[in-house]
Order: structure tokens, then C-alpha cells, then sequence
């Protein structure tokens, strides 16, 4: 690596959020693994109102209607392409997506009994802001919880993606998500939810596994330019990019058949509002 690239300064190409049908591949994907680990844990009975703020392309929405029975459940995103594309896909009359803030949640206060979001808080610019309304949706002795990835990793995939972007230049390392998100960690998320006054604080990891059937597979997702990883990818010129996916081939952990397994572990949080 030349003297040249580690010292440039490293431009931060925005966090795209605009196209559904490219983040599922992504990280949607692995979402959906995820979320029926993260609903079993929290054990909400049948027949409760849900909001799920920041429900991207519907993932959560998705698993709580087919695992929790609820009575309905109200989507929130501020991507009115992500919330287009979940109400092409979820069909059942018992959701509703609707275009909004997470920092000015566009419900009425005491409107649900569980307020849950995945994947989403640490890329709000006040995560504490988030964490209050939903507090002021659920209603008295309600659930708030959510879901982030474990970017210091946990989540590989990301991991051996910033690790090796930081390897060719590391002037990159400030857009590297382990660096830019300390919320995503045990000890921060139980502050962010007992400061607020929520009771019966819990945090624990949630474990699942990320299969690839092929480098393509692994590697393709990137340049669709959803969230942080995929953004910086097509932020580069094409010898860069090549480059890029050269040594991260390099350092995957290839099978006998050319598929990849790696950890995809997210950090549960959840309280119950007094």
C-alpha cells in the first residue's frame, strides 16, 4: 500500500437506503434469520399491536405475523422505497407500512403493547430520541426492544469486509461500522435503555449462521450500494473495486465446494416500559 493512499483523507460516501429489492440480498437476508430468534426471546402473547420502527423492507414485520399472532402491526421507515416495498409484499390485511421518522414516530402515544426495531438504531442520529418514543408509543408495562448487528465482530460478513477495505487503505478506517457504531455492544445498550427509566433491562447475543453459496454470493450484494459496506464499494473507481474484491476472495474461508459459513450474531436489547 502506497504512503500516498494511507494519508489521503477518506471522504465518507453517504449510507444509501433506496432500494429494497437491493438490500435484500444484502443484509435483509440475514435479518430475516435473526428476527425469529430475537421474537422467541422476547415471548410477546398472541393478539398484542406491534409498531416496528424502521422496518425497512418488512423483514421483522414479516416474522412477527407469521410467529407472534399479533393483532396488527403498524411499519415505519423514513425510505418511502423500502415502505413501497414491503407493502408489495406483505399482504396480510393485519399490517400497515407507513413513511416516517424514528426520532418523531407518526403514531398516537400509549397506540401499541410492543415496540420493536431491527438493524436500525445505531444509523439514527440520536439512538437515546429513538428509544423515547418508542417508549411514549407502548402503552404502561409495554415492550421496547430491538436489534443491532455486533459490528466488532460478530456479524463476519461486515468484519471481514471492513477488515480487509482498512488492509488496502486505512484511511478508510473511519467509515469501518465496528468504529463508527460503539452503541452496538452489551454495555451501551443497556445504558441507552435504562436511562430513559425502562425496568427489566436485558441484553443478550443472538446467534445464527450466514451461508453463501459462492464468492458471487458473498461478494454481488456489495454493489447493489445499500447501507454503509455497499456504499463505499461504489464509491470506488473500477480498479479499486477490483482490488477490493480480489483480497477479500482472498480471506474468505472457502469449503471443499466453494460455499462460505460465517457467524451473523446481532445484540438483542429489550425493557419493559413502567
Amino acid at each position: 500500500m502506497s504512503d500516498t493512499r494511507a494519508s489521503q483523507p477518506v471522504m465518507r460516501p453517504a449510507d444509501a437506503w433506496a432500494s429494497g429489492d437491493a438490500y435484500e440480498p444484502y443484509v435483509g437476508r440475514w435479518s430475516r434469520k435473526v428476527a425469529p430468534l430475537f421474537l422467541e426471546w422476547l415471548e410477546i402473547p398472541a393478539e398484542r399491536t406491534w409498531l416496528d420502527v424502521g422496518c425497512g423492507t418488512g423483514a421483522l414485520c414479516s416474522t412477527i405475523l407469521e410467529r407472534s399472532a399479533p393483532r396488527a402491526v403498524t411499519g415505519i421507515d423514513r425510505s418511502e422505497a423500502y415502505v413501497a416495498y414491503a407493502r408489495g409484499r406483505v399482504g396480510d390485511p393485519r399490517a400497515r407500512f407507513e413513511v416516517g421518522d424514528a426520532e418523531a414516530l407518526p403514531v398516537e402515544t400509549d397506540s401499541c403493547e410492543v415496540a420493536v426495531s431491527g438493524l436500525v438504531l445505531n444509523f439514527v442520529p440520536e439512538p437515546r430520541r429513538m428509544i423515547e418514543e418508542m417508549m411514549r408509543a407502548v402503552q404502561s408495562g409495554g415492550t421496547v426492544a430491538v436489534y443491532v448487528w455486533d459490528y466488532t465482530g460478530g456479524m463476519e460478513m461486515l468484519r471481514r469486509f471492513w477488515d480487509a477495505v482498512i488492509e488496502l487503505d486505512r484511511s478508510a478506517s473511519p467509515l469501518d461500522e465496528g468504529q463508527r457504531f460503539a452503541i452496538c455492544a452489551p454495555g451501551p445498550l443497556e445504558r441507552l435503555f435504562r436511562d430513559p427509566g425502562m425496568a427489566t433491562v436485558e441484553v443478550r447475543p443472538l446467534e445464527a449462521r450466514a451461508h453463501f453459496e459462492s464468492f458471487d454470493d458473498f461478494w454481488t450484494p456489495f454493489l447493489g450500494g445499500q447501507g454503509p459496506g455497499a456504499s463505499y464499494v461504489m464509491s470506488l473507481e473500477e480498479a479499486r473495486r477490483v482490488e477490493l474484491r480480489e483480497h477479500i476472495r482472498s480471506r474468505l474461508p472457502f469449503r471443499a465446494d466453494g460455499s462460505i459459513e460465517l457467524s451473523c450474531r446481532a445484540w438483542g436489547a429489550r425493557g419493559i416500559d413502567r
